[in-house]
C-alpha cells in the first residue's frame, strides 16, 4: 500500500515525511515509508513540530513553570521583605555603559523627594552613587526547593536595593511577589484542571457506557449545574469559606470551587465519544472475549479519543488561571498574606493608583502572556492529534 491510499496522509504529511532524517535501509526503504508506518503518537508529535508559534509557545511555558518553580532563588529578596521610604517606588532602570566607559550592569541610588504641588513623594535617580549588579549573590536567607537552607539568588546589588518592576504600597519588592505569585497561580491551574478531568472523564465515561439510569442522573445533574452562572456561583461559593483558613487549606478549596462546574463540558463530550465508540467492532469483541466493563472504558475507549483529551486540558488551563485571579482580584479568592497574581491586582483596584503606579499592572501582563501561551499550545495541539486537517 502507497501512502495515497491512507486517506489520513495528507500531502502536506508528506512534506513532513520529506524532512525527516534518513533511516537504515535495512529498516525501512524510504523516508515516507518510515512516516507511514509511524505511531500515532509519532504522528501528533511531527505535527505539532510544524506549528512553530505552539512549539515557542511551549519552550515558554516551561520556563515560566521554572521561573514559579525557583521564585526563591530568581528574586533577590524574599516576598514579605520591605523597605523604609520606599512605598510605590518606580522600577529601577538598569544601566550598561559606565562613566568610565567600562561595560557592566548597575543602577544608580534612588532619591526621594516632595512634590510641593501635588504632593506625592517623587523619585529620582543619583548619579553620584553607582552600584553594580552582581549575580549569584549571597542575600536573605531561604530554602531551596523546601529542602535546604541557602542565601544564593540569581542577582542582586550591594547598598542600595534593586526593583525591577518596582514596589507596591507596603514598600514591598514587586517583582520578587510576581515570581512568588505565580506558584499559586499557575499550579491552581494544573491542579483544577486535574480534577475536572478526573471528574469529567469518569463520570462522562459511566454515563456514555452504561447509559439507562445512570446516564439520566448524570445528565441532569450537568444540566442544573450548566444553568447557574458560573462567576455567581463561584463568588457565592468562595464568600462562604471562613477568612481565617490557612492558606494551604485556601488554596484547595479554592481549587475545588473552581472544578465545580469545569468537569461538565468534558464529560458530555467523553459521554458522546463513548457512545459512539461503544458499538464498534472492537468493543464488541473486547465483551466477548470476557473484558471488564472497566477494562474496556480505560484501555479500547479511553485511549480512542485521547488527543482531543489532552487538547481539551490544555484550554482549559488558561480557564482556570482567569477564574482564580478574577475571583483574588475581588477578594474572594486567595487571600495575604498568600502571594497570587489576583492578590496582586487588588493593589490596581483604585484609578488613581493606577494612573500614578502603572508598574502595578504587571502581574495582569504576565497572565494574559500565560493564557495566550496556552492558547497557541492547544491550537498546535489541536492540528496535530486531527487526522483529516488539511
Amino acid at each position: 500500500m502507497s501512502d495515497n491510499d491512507n486517506p489520513n496522509i495528507t500531502a502536506t504529511d508528506v512534506n513532513v515525511a520529506q524532512q525527516l532524517p534518513d533511516v537504515e535501509p535495512d529498516e525501512i526503504a524510504t523516508v515516507e515509508e518510515r512516516y507511514y508506518y509511524a505511531s500515532q503518537s509519532e504522528l501528533i508529535w511531527w505535527r505539532f513540530t510544524r506549528h512553530k508559534a505552539a512549539v515557542v509557545s511551549a519552550v515558554l511555558l516551561i520556563l515560566l513553570y521554572f521561573g514559579a518553580i525557583l521564585a526563591d532563588f530568581i528574586s533577590p529578596y524574599t516576598k514579605d521583605t520591605r523597605f523604609e521610604n520606599f512605598q510605590n517606588a518606580p522600577p529601577t532602570a538598569i544601566h550598561f555603559i559606565k562613566p568610565d566607559g567600562g561595560i557592566q550592569p548597575y543602577i544608580f541610588a534612588f532619591q526621594r523627594e516632595m512634590n510641593p504641588e501635588t504632593f506625592r513623594w517623587l523619585f529620582t535617580e543619583d548619579t553620584s552613587k553607582i552600584y553594580p549588579i552582581k549575580f549569584f549573590i549571597k542575600g536573605e536567607e531561604y530554602r531551596f526547593f523546601g529542602l535546604f537552607k541557602t542565601k544564593i539568588h540569581l542577582f542582586g546589588t550591594e547598598g542600595a536595593p534593586i526593583f525591577l518592576f518596582g514596589t507596591d504600597r507596603l514598600s514591598r519588592d514587586l517583582f520578587t511577589r510576581t515570581w512568588m505569585g505565580a506558584r499559586i497561580s499557575l499550579s491552581i491551574g494544573l491542579v483544577g484542571v486535574f480534577l475536572s478531568f478526573v471528574l469529567g472523564v469518569l463520570l462522562g465515561g459511566i454515563s456514555g457506557y452504561f447509559g439507562g439510569l445512570a446516564d439520566e442522573a448524570i445528565q441532569r445533574v450537568i444540566d442544573f449545574l450548566l444553568a447557574i452562572p458560573g462567576l455567581p456561583l463561584w463568588m457565592t461559593l468562595a464568600a462562604a469559606l471562613p477568612r481565617d483558613w490557612p492558606t494551604l487549606k485556601m488554596y484547595f478549596a479554592i481549587t475545588v470551587i473552581l472544578s465545580v462546574l469545569g468537569w461538565c463540558g468534558l464529560a458530555r463530550v467523553v459521554r458522546g465519544k463513548i457512545l459512539q465508540l461503544r458499538e464498534e467492532d472492537y468493543t464488541l469483541a473486547a465483551q466477548g472475549a470476557g473484558a471488564s466493563d472497566w477494562r474496556i472504558i480505560t484501555r479500547h475507549l479511553l485511549p480512542g479519543f485521547t488527543s482531543h483529551l489532552i487538547v481539551s486540558i490544555t484550554f482549559s488551563i488558561p480557564g482556570m488561571i482567569l477564574n482564580e485571579t478574577a475571583l483574588s482580584f475581588i477578594g474572594l479568592g486567595m487571600q495575604p498574606p498568600a502571594v497570587s497574581w489576583g492578590t496582586l491586582l487588588q493593589d490596581a483596584q483604585n484609578l488613581t493608583a493606577v494612573a500614578h503606579q502603572s508598574w502595578l499592572l504587571i502581574p495582569a501582563l504576565f497572565v494574559i502572556v500565560t493564557v495566550i501561551l496556552f492558547n497557541f499550545v492547544g491550537d498546535g495541539l489541536r492540528d496535530a492529534a486531527d487526522p483529516y486537517e488539511r
